[in-house]
Order: structure tokens, then C-alpha cells, then sequence
């Protein structure tokens, strides 16, 4: 599945920025990274906070392989805040990141770092962060810049 953001030639900008984010967004909710590669143009830059740098499609869709393969376990967004300039196109979400890391939800992938996670806190956790986003004309992510409010994530008992 793929998103076209071009909005239509009545489509508030303020409305086509929200209905992108909103898809955005959704898609790492389904864990559909062919719909999140959608929505970047191709000189995009993502930025994820801790100092990597990836450019173009073939870059960010690599970093996010293990977000949307069930290596970190299930990725879920709760979206709390959202500011959008539509004439800068840009936009920023205040967001908490839940990982479940029960064993359905691992994709069949071992790992001894989980394991020893679920063993000492349980199998879900938690981080706030902030994504910063750029828009071209077309609606296409131009950049994706992550802020986490916490280097590790909070462990959830249970």
C-alpha cells in the first residue's frame, strides 16, 4: 500500500498536513513499513537522536527494519501533542513509544538482550519523544528528526 500526499487542489494545507501525519503515524501502528516509505521524498534525511544520520529511501527504510520486523518486539505511537506550521510545512508530535516484548509478538527472533530484559522487567517498556517533521510541496517527508526524553526505555513491571 502506498500514499499519495499530494492534496487535492481544495485540501486545506492545515488538513492534508494533519491526514499525512495521521497516516504516517498509523502505519508503524500496523507495522507497514512499504506505507511509512511512502511518505518520504527522495532526499529525505532521518535523523533518529542518537547521531546516526540516514538519507534517501534505501537509508531510512534500513533503519527502520528492526522497528517494523517484530526485532524490538511489537512498536505501538500514543500521539499526546501535536504543533503544525502549514506555511513552513513542518510539524512536531509529542509521542510515547510502547514495546511488547511477549514472545508472540517477537516474530520468531531470538535475542539475548530481550530475554534478559522480559526477565528482569517484564515484557513491556516504554520512552517519550518528540519527532520534528519537514514537508515538501508534495506533502513527502523531507526530514524526520527524533527526540527522546529518555536515553533508555522506562521498564514497565508485567
Amino acid at each position: 500500500m502506498t500514499w499519495d500526499a499530494k492534496p487535492s487542489g481544495d485540501a486545506k494545507p492545515r488538513a492534508a498536513l494533519t491526514e499525512t501525519i495521521d497516516r504516517f503515524v498509523d502505519s508503524f501502528n500496523v507495522q507497514d513499513l512499504d506505507l511509512a516509505m511512502s511518505f518520504f521524498a527522495e532526499d529525505a534525511e532521518y535523523r533518529p537522536g542518537d547521531g546516526a544520520v540516514h538519507r534517501g529511501p534505501a537509508q531510512i527504510r534500513a533503519a527502520f527494519v528492526p522497528i517494523f520486523s517484530g526485532k524490538f518486539g511489537l512498536v505501538t505511537f500514543d500521539e499526546h501533542d501535536r504543533l503544525i506550521d502549514e506555511q513552513q510545512r513542518r510539524a512536531a508530535i509529542r509521542w510515547t513509544c510502547r514495546l511488547d516484548l511477549a514472545p508472540q509478538h517477537t516474530c520468531g527472533t531470538k535475542s539475548v538482550l530481550r530475554w534478559a530484559l522480559r526477565a528482569r522487567y517484564g515484557s513491556r517498556m516504554r520512552w517519550e519523544g518528540t519527532d520534528i517533521f519537514h514537508f515538501d510541496e508534495e506533502l513527502r517527508i523531507t526530514g524526520k528528526y527524533t527526540y527522546a526524553s529518555f536515553r533508555r526505555p522506562i521498564m514497565l513491571k508485567g
